[in-house]
C-alpha cells in the first residue's frame, strides 16, 4: 500500500491507540494530553502528512515540545519505535512502510540526542 492522506490517518489513529494502552508510554502521554487528545490527534495527522507527503500546513516546535517532558528514559524510545514500526508495517505494508520508519528513526535520534547527549536506541 502506498502512503496516502487516508492511510496516514489510519497510522496515527492506530499508533496512538496503542501508545495510550502501552504501560511505558501511556502514562507519559496521558500526563500531558489527558482531556486534550481531541486537539492532539489532528496535529499528529498534520505532522505526519507534512513529513510523509510534504503537504499540509503543520507548524510547530516538535523538538521543543518533547524536550519539555520529564522522566523520559531509553525504554520510552524503545517502546515508541517498536510500536511505530509495527503500526507502519501493518498500515503501509512491509514494502511501503520504509519512508515512515526512516522518519520515525530520525525523530527518535534527534530527541535522544536532546535528552541524553547521544543516540542510544535504534530499533
Amino acid at each position: 500500500m502506498s502512503i496516502t492522506a487516508s492511510s496516514i490517518v489510519q497510522l496515527v489513529d492506530t499508533f496512538y491507540a496503542r501508545v495510550r494502552e502501552d504501560t511505558v508510554l501511556g502514562p507519559v502521554f496521558e500526563e500531558k494530553l489527558a482531556g486534550h487528545w481531541h486537539e492532539h490527534m489532528p496535529r499528529m495527522v498534520a505532522f505526519w502528512t507534512k513529513v510523509l507527503l510534504d503537504t499540509g500546513d503543520f507548524q510547530g516546535n516538535v523538538f521543543g515540545k518533547h524536550m519539555a517532558l520529564s522522566g523520559i528514559g531509553k525504554e520510552h524510545f524503545v517502546h515508541w519505535l517498536t510500536l511505530f514500526r509495527m503500526t507502519a508495517i501493518e498500515v503501509f505494508g512491509p514494502d511501503g512502510a520504509g519512508p515512515a520508519i526512516l522518519v520515525a528513526n530520525r525523530i527518535a535520534s534527534s530527541l535522544q540526542l536532546g535528552f541524553f547527549g547521544d543516540i542510544q536506541v535504534q530499533v
